[in-house]
């Protein structure tokens, strides 16, 4: 998140193939597990300006981190329930992108009233295991849809590109997923188009959505 020479914290304020607004400075989150339950760290504050975060993250270590800047869609609230990463706690999950909240249906327990919250208690309550047929569903209600989707729990990713960017790195200790490429390593992968990923014993597999 911070180290990298285009981690998360640049990407806050000067991402590189961001389609759609300038900057994330509507709050961040990073996730990750713990005795078999998923922990979170989130703020409305800009990333860059948390020092907080900056002072203990190198002293914080777990097999897998689901981590995300925001930049609010209009007329959404800037609160610290809006930052993704959500959690069912079981499922860490992120969305990149926007959607109709009327599209997305019945969503009990939602941790906020923005879409991706929304969109991510549409998800739990479908099965994550279902992200695939949900994110179809959900993308032919609403054509504009972008449904970038990232969840993990800690044993299993699975991604989505639906409308937006997404790039893998696989190397020999571990698999990053992201949104866009932390350093210019030529081992990064671009992800086509309406994909599902799968990610898990760090072997990643790819099918058309």
């Amino acid at each position: 998140m911070l180290d990298p020479p285009h981690g998360l914290v640049v990407q806050s304020y000067s991402p590189r193939r961001q389609k759609h607004g300038l900057v994330n400075a509507d709050g961040w989150g990073a996730g990750f597990f713990a005795d078999g339950a998923s922990r979170r760290w989130r703020s409305a504050r800009p990333l860059w300006g948390d020092a907080s975060f900056a002072s203990v993250a190198p002293v914080l270590r777990s097999g897998c981190v689901v981590a995300a800047v925001r930049s609010a869609s209009v007329g959404m609230p800037i609160e610290e329930t809006a930052a993704a990463p959500f959690t069912d706690g079981t499922w860490l999950l992120s969305h990149n992108g926007i959607v109709d909240r009327g599209a997305v249906g019945e969503a009990f327990g939602a941790e906020s009233v923005v879409d991706s919250a929304i969109l991510a208690a549409r998800i739990f309550a479908s099965g994550v295991q279902n992200l695939g047929e949900t994110v179809r569903q959900i993308g032919a209600a609403d054509p504009g849809a972008r449904l970038n989707i990232l969840a993990a729990n800690g044993n299993e990713l699975v991604a989505t590109t639906w409308g937006d960017t997404l790039s893998i790195l696989e190397a020999a200790d571990g698999v990053v997923v992201a949104s866009e490429p932390y350093d210019d390593d030529p081992c990064w992968v671009d992800i086509p188009d309406r994909r599902l990923v799968r990610v898990r014993d760090g072997k990643v597999e790819i099918e058309g959505l």
